[in-house]
């Protein structure tokens, strides 16, 4: 369960992407001595003790007039907004700077509970040198070293204890389904459709979705729970490019969603954006749903849709599990037809498979296909089992997981989604040693 939204931001060239990669443990952000390298937010996880939260990584805020400057200050009003707490990162090395009290400024004016994230302190000298920035006016100071991973469990610790305690809506009992995609993509629009009455603003004008919407109904005497994803949260001066999304807010309906519906516009195409919001549900295990919408504003014939699909499943071949619907939120064209398909991809993903019958299908599968010797030696899958739904995941037990390839591990989900189906839901195949 996810506790918050933490945001790291500094000026630039002070380690945030340093300490972003330490933090999530992986190389995400990319580390450039050069000032200025990050310009988008970059969103990870971050687990600690038990409890895990989102953090972004920003580009540096630059006062001075600078390339892209006024498009990374932008970023970082939208992270530090939607962040919970703030690690405002500086460096010891270069002591207080002018745009470190300009920065400091802004971020008390927030009334968030900022973290003053002191880096590059090396050694027991370095660590004298920090204290000159208690003149920033902020009380929790911390001295870290993004380079050599000192202090940053106690810069986890006091986040989790700035973080505040959340209770995410969860919805035992009831199918729960939320709509991501673009901006104006129609996500409003559809949301009403299926509604069949106006209960969210419609516009055209980017980001009038200000909040997630719970909304529940009933079809055929079952309920649901849509969630309708905000568009980018405009407050001030804060604004973002067309091909920009607020992803955070579509991060936290797919946590609380069985089913997500991702929607493209059907007028102006795939688009590179539209790969990075889908990935957001598949990566995060939800049974998915290609939504193509606007049809009924696309030129076509009757060879239009087989053409389409197969561009889609070309652009998408990670989701390629996803069955694809073609809808016209404007006039409810094919509308009804998605809540079958919603019912179906939560089945698939909540089936249990039984042991018996799984192995059969691995054994099956191994015999058929035997996986390739790897450095002399030949995988052996000795049993299988079912451990987890939402998604489905099944684990290996083998002689040796590093010769589980991953091109044969994908062999053997085909042989499972061939047995059983598993429509709109991704399939996790672990592999562990047989003890």
């Amino acid at each position: 369960m996810i506790s918050g939204t933490v945001a790291i931001v500094g000026r630039p060239n002070v380690g945030k992407s340093t300490i972003f990669n330490r933090l999530i443990g992986q190389r995400k952000s990319i580390v450039d001595d050069t000032p200025g390298v990050t310009r988008d937010r970059i969103y990870g996880e971050v687990e600690w003790l038990t409890k895990s939260f989102r953090l972004i990584d920003t580009g540096g805020i630059q006062i001075e007039d600078q390339p892209f400057a006024s498009q990374i200050n932008m970023q970082v009003d939208i992270a530090i907004e939607e962040a919970d707490v703030i690690v405002f990162l500086v460096s010891c090395k270069e002591g207080v700077m002018t745009d470190d009290i300009a920065i400091a400024r802004k971020l008390q004016k927030t009334n968030k509970p900022v973290i003053l994230a002191v880096n590059k302190v090396d050694n027991s000298q370095m660590q004298m040198n920090a204290y000159e920035f208690y003149q920033l006016g902020l009380d929790d100071l911390i001295c870290i070293s993004g380079a050599h991973g000192i202090g940053l469990g106690d810069l986890l610790d006091l986040i989790m204890e700035k973080l505040p305690v959340k209770e995410m809506k969860s919805y035992e009992g009831i199918t729960s389904f939320c709509v991501i995609g673009r901006p104006n993509v129609g996500k409003s629009s559809l949301v009403n459709a299926i509604l069949n009455e106006q209960r969210v603003i419609v516009s055209n004008i980017e980001g009038t979705t200000r909040d997630a919407i719970d909304t529940s109904f009933k079809v055929d005497g079952q309920e649901y729970m849509i969630i309708d994803t905000a568009g980018i949260r405009k407050k001030g001066k804060i604004y973002e490019n067309i091909e920009k999304y607020s992803i955070l807010r579509a991060l936290s309906a797919i946590d609380r969603s069985n089913v997500v519906l991702f929607v493209i516009d059907g007028i102006k195409g795939i688009t590179e954006q539209d790969k990075h919001v889908a990935g957001l549900a598949h990566e995060a295990g939800k049974g998915v749903i290609i939504v193509y919408n606007k049809w009924d504003a696309v030129e076509k014939d009757d060879k239009t849709m087989a053409k389409i699909e197969k561009e889609i499943r070309a652009q998408f071949l990670y989701l390629d599990y996803a069955p694809i619907c073609f809808t016209s939120a404007l006039t409810h064209s094919k509308v009804n037809q998605l809540i079958p398909i919603i019912n179906e991809v939560h089945d698939n993903c909540t089936l249990r498979v039984a042991t018996n019958i799984l192995n059969d299908v691995v054994l099956d599968a191994q015999m058929m296909n035997p996986a390739k010797p790897h450095l002399g030696k030949q995988l052996r899958i000795y049993y299988a089992s079912q451990v987890a739904v939402e998604p489905p995941t099944f684990v290996l037990f083998v002689n040796d997981p590093e010769l589980l390839h991953f091109s044969y591990k994908r062999y053997i989900e085909n042989k499972i989604r061939e047995a059983f189906g598993f429509t709109g839901t991704p399939i996790r195949i672990l592999a562990r040693q047989r003890t």
